[in-house]
């Protein structure tokens, strides 16, 4: 008997240096917006409104980053993260170029850092992923880190490298969309009516609201993104028998939830760092807060940029780790962002 099927690759398949093209292109159209903003309370008004976005510059509304993210990453998974115990951590994520309905994404990696866990049965691999459209422009990149187990334990280990990472995206290489224009930003209709000069570094927002996960929703969103990650279909698939939710699930959720109080961080320019701290599982009641890290301008007219802590927790605002320097367990996610704002 012969097998076509692909098990996915384990550890000791990376080799460093080596760029993956991953399978199945995606057009996107309205319909991912309806699903997304059907899956998450999202109310920006950039990526509600067409005129909206015409007033601010923009030819139509884009679609939502968080889409094209999670749609790039879908089509990683496969290669990089079936056979992943965790998703570790995001770095030097840029979002490139607006995508609009029609567009069609594809992606690839390349693998840039292996190192074998002490326990010899996993290793970490870092890998730097892009996505374009077919015309083959890049709209988003981004560095992220993935424990994989080893097929075989008695696979030798390779030689570790660990590549060094900024630990933010430098305000000069932030890319505002081309045309972006809030000189005539409209606060009422985008909902409030905080401008960029009214935020202060080290000031933190409690969001407020609450949103529980279900477990029907996170299942329609991992199909969704095409996001074939056995700990997110297969109970089965891990000892305990339950499904973790897709971290890029709580990252949307969360980023919803900021609206209250950050309605005018209008489109995200680049991920900086991020960490899923804590798994989270269906039933879980998800709240959010942020704290303004840093402030810096940009040269598109009227539009400044805020970097950003958005925290996902099952627990108190502004409550993040113990006395050990670990993240509490209430806390299941920790990103760092920059986002355009009206000046």
């Amino acid at each position: 008997m012969t097998s076509k099927t692909n098990a996915g690759r384990f550890f000791e398949d990376y080799r460093l240096g080596e760029t993956i093209r991953h399978a199945v292109p995606r057009t996107l159209s309205g319909g991912e917006r309806a699903l997304y903003h059907a899956l998450y309370p999202a109310r920006g008004a950039l990526y509600s409104s067409d005129a909206f976005a015409r007033s601010v510059g923009l030819p139509a509304s884009p679609l939502d980053d968080l889409i094209v993210f999670h749609t790039v990453f879908g089509k990683t998974v496969p290669d990089i993260s079936l056979n992943a115990v965790a998703n570790l951590g995001y770095a030097e994520g840029r979002w490139l170029a607006p995508v609009y309905p029609g567009a069609s994404l594809t992606a690839a990696s390349e693998v840039i850092g292996v190192k074998q866990n002490s326990n010899g049965k996993s290793g970490v691999v870092w890998v730097r992923t892009t996505g374009t459209d077919e015309t083959g422009r890049a709209v988003l990149d981004y560095v992220r880190w993935v424990m994989v187990r080893k097929r075989d334990t008695d696979a030798p280990a390779p030689e570790t490298v660990i590549p060094e990472l900024a630990d933010a995206v430098a305000p000069e290489r932030l890319v505002v969309p081309d045309g972006l224009d809030f000189s005539s930003y409209d606060f009422a209709l985008a909902g409030e009516p905080h401008r960029w000069g009214d935020y202060e570094i080290g000031e933190t927002i409690d969001h407020v609201d609450g949103v529980t996960v279900e477990e029907a929703e996170h299942m329609m969103a991992t199909r969704l993104w095409q996001n074939t990650a056995k700990v997110h279909f297969d109970a089965g698939a891990r000892e305990d028998g339950r499904r973790l939710i897709y971290g890029g699930h709580v990252i949307s959720m969360a980023r919803a939830l900021s609206f209250n109080g950050l309605a005018n961080a209008q489109a995200i320019l680049a991920l900086n760092g991020g960490a899923h701290a804590n798994p989270c599982y269906a039933g879980t009641t998800l709240r959010a807060w942020s704290e303004v890290l840093d402030k810096a301008e940009t040269g598109a007219p009227g539009v400044g940029a805020l970097r950003l802590r958005l925290v996902a927790t099952t627990g108190d605002a502004f409550v993040l780790r113990g006395a050990d320097g670990r993240y509490l367990p209430e806390v299941l996610l920790d990103i760092d962002y920059w986002a355009a704002v009206p000046v």
